[in-house]
C-alpha cells in the first residue's frame, strides 16, 4: 500500500534505510496536481531509491480562502497514483521540520524556486536547519515550474464580486 499514516511511513522508511536504500523526501500542498508537480516528482525519484511524499494537512494550508480545493486524503491519493512515488502520507505538523526529524531522509528535494533557501513563509530556512541537524542533504530539481495558487486563481476559482 502506497498511502500510509505518518507513523507507518516512518516504519517503512526505517526498514528501507536498513536495507541500504537512499530515501528521497518531497513535501508540499499539492492542491492541484499539474505537469510541474509531475516533472518535479519524477526528477526527485531519480535522486535515490525510494521516493516518499508528505502532503500538508488541510488545517495547516495557508494559501488563502477556500483552500485547499481538494482535501488531504484526495491530494494524497492523487500523489500516490503517480508511478514515480513509492509512499505518501499526510503530514501531521504545520511544516516539514518534525517530519524530517521523524523520517531522516537522505535527500530532501525542492524545486529550483527554493534554491536560494528563501521563501516568504520562512519554512525552507527552518527545514534546511533540520536537515543540517540530522545529516540530510537538500537537493533541487530544475524542471518547469507552475504555481497551483496562480492556476487556481486564474483559471478555476470564481472570484466573488
Amino acid at each position: 500500500m502506497k498511502q500510509l499514516d505518518i507513523e507507518g511511513l516512518a516504519k517503512i522508511v526505517k526498514q528501507e534505510k536498513s536495507n541500504g536504500k537512499k530515501i528521497v523526501h518531497c513535501h508540499g500542498c499539492f492542491d492541484l496536481i499539474h505537469i510541474g508537480h509531475i516533472k518535479y516528482l519524477q526528477a526527485a525519484k531519480k535522486m535515490g531509491d525510494v521516493l516518499v511524499v508528505t502532503v500538508t494537512a488541510d488545517k495547516f494550508i495557508d494559501k488563502g480562502p477556500d483552500r485547499p480545493v481538494f482535501n488531504e486524503n484526495l491530494r494524497a491519493e492523487a500523489i500516490a497514483s503517480l508511478e514515480c512515488v513509492d509512499y505518501v502520507a499526510v503530514n501531521g505538523w504545520p511544516t516539514a521540520e518534525n517530519t524530517l526529524r521523524l523520517l531522516r531522509p537522505d535527500f530532501y528535494v525542492k524545486g529550483q524556486e527554493f534554491e536560494k533557501l528563501e521563501d516568504k513563509t520562512g519554512k525552507i530556512q527552518k527545514e534546511y536547519k533540520v536537515l543540517q541537524e540530522i545529516g540530510g542533504e537538500i537537493r533541487f530539481t530544475h524542471e518547469i515550474v507552475f504555481s497551483s495558487t496562480y492556476l487556481l486563481n486564474k483559471y478555476f476559482l470564481i472570484t466573488k464580486k
